[in-house]
């Protein structure tokens, strides 16, 4: 293929990638997005493979073929719920490509032949920022896998002067850049590439674990920034145009979820990377002390309650996801609107494990846009509402984040259903959320614990509003 022909297919797949962010900035129009996105990528690849630059097409091919099918399989066999992990740990593999792609590229003896001196440190510099970068997205992702898929613990691992020794390594890793360019002008710097990559990988391992649970949708939002520009400078590694565009593209729109989801958080994005909630009372996260008497409810109650209720506000969250209760939430939707009960979803910008998870999974059951709304538009109207539904949510419902200034979660926004008149939190046990902190919501007069599988509770709960 022509090289004019490959950079006209460029600029069409960056044309469709812009229209693909945009497509997925709004669920009705999501799937025209991912349309645009999937058809971009499709160009790009195929440009890239038959271009005149690559000269072992066979090889390429097999890989493909191999990689394609793991994804294929992935994607039959991982569930809605297994998806934040499935995202970290793919964020991971951009952080290890651009790592390799680094190294392939510093220990080619042919790829600085056509480099002026100035060309040359220029290209240094590159290969040592791609391989920084990849190597703490890819340390980081993997570390963020084990969390989000409970290998490892939710809880922050705070060390002692942990500020400290993160501005050791950021340190540590200017002056290796610095030995890295010099010693690279006289065909060295392997050694200094070698110690910096240790760095990062340990720097991604550190920030990540120093992260707490409630975070950990900032978290996912900020890995994927990160294998942006991992994937943008692997483009200026490789001279290749459109991967810089790309990456650019994801890193940008990374960056800026993450600074969104952090400001509806009310939290600072650098006090989230630097420690996360729980940095103050880790000590205390995770108590499960008896704060009061909870009020059981059966389904045949929780069915009354709501055909009584004119104003009914269904709050999801992970344990929806768990259960796979997506599904039994549209038919219970449907069943109340049918009666004339205005049923409408509150959605916490951190609910679930990544951004925008719940508003996924309703989507998946075919829930009406029009009646999901997100918390800053909704948290004012629950002194109107008759009944709150509560599905597997904790730390999105906690009034100890306004209430309890010593709490791990003080200060972050929360759907304040308890200003409700009745608010029925769906749950399989008492256990705390992903934060690890107990709610108090639990102990209301006007909270009714409703425990069991939520799928299975609410198919009761629609028999018994079907009779």
């Amino acid at each position: 293929m022509p090289q004019g022909l490959v950079t006209a297919a460029y600029i069409g797949a960056i044309i469709l990638f812009i229209l693909a962010l945009g497509g997925l900035s709004h669920p009705e129009t999501s799937r025209r997005g991912n349309a645009y996105g999937i058809t971009g990528m499709a160009i790009a690849v195929v440009a890239t493979v038959l271009g005149p630059q690559v000269n072992v097409i066979g090889i390429i091919i097999v890989c493909m073929l191999i990689g394609g099918t793991i994804g294929f399989i992935l994607a039959l066999k991982v569930q809605m719920t297994q998806m934040p992990e499935l995202v970290a740990i793919l964020h991971s593999l951009v952080g290890v490509a651009a790592v390799l792609v680094g190294f392939v590229n510093f220990m080619d003896p042919n790829a600085a032949l056509h480099f002026t001196d100035s060309e040359k440190f220029i290209h240094d510099i590159e290969t040592y920022v791609g391989v920084l970068i990849g190597a703490i997205t890819f340390s980081g992702s993997v570390i963020a896998f084990g969390k989000l898929s409970a290998k490892i613990s939710g809880k922050p691992v705070l060390l002692p002067a942990r500020h400290w020794l993160n501005l050791g390594l950021l340190i540590a890793s200017i002056w290796l850049c610095f030995e890295f360019v010099n010693q690279a002008e006289t065909g060295g710097g392997l050694i200094p590439l070698l110690i910096m990559t240790a760095i990062a990988l340990a720097f991604g391992v550190h920030m990540v674990m120093a992260i707490g649970g409630a975070d950990m949708p900032v978290v996912i939002s900020m890995l994927n920034s990160y294998s942006g520009w991992a994937a943008a400078a692997t483009g200026f590694m490789l001279s290749n145009d459109l991967l810089i565009v790309t990456g650019a593209l994801v890193g940008s729109s990374g960056a800026i979820l993450s600074y969104i989801m952090c400001r509806a958080m009310n939290r600072h994005f650098l006090s989230v990377i630097a420690g996360g909630f729980g940095t103050e009372s880790a000590g205390t996260a995770g108590t499960t002390s008896d704060e009061g008497e909870v009020f059981p409810i059966e389904y045949e109650e929780v069915a009354q309650l709501l055909l009584a209720a004119k104003e009914v506000m269904i709050i999801p969250g992970y344990g929806m996801a768990v259960a796979q209760a997506q599904h039994a939430v549209r038919e219970l939707t449907d069943a109340l609107r049918s009666k004339s009960v205005n049923v409408r979803f509150g959605i916490h910008p951190v609910a679930g494990r990544m951004p925008g998870h719940m508003n996924v999974l309703l989507a998946e059951a075919r829930v009406p846009y029009d009646i999901v709304f997100e918390m800053d538009e909704i948290n004012e109207d629950f002194p109107d509402v008759d009944v709150s539904i509560v599905l597997g949510a904790n730390d999105i419902v906690n009034p100890s984040a306004q209430d309890d200034p010593h709490s791990p979660i003080a200060g972050m926004p929360v759907l304040e259903c308890w200003k409700g008149k009745t608010t029925i939190v769906m749950k399989r046990s008492m256990a705390s959320g992903y934060a690890g902190v107990q709610n108090p919501l639990f102990f209301k007069e006007n909270t009714r614990m409703f425990f069991g599988d939520a799928k299975d509770s609410l198919e009761k709960v629609l028999k018994e509003i079907a009779k």
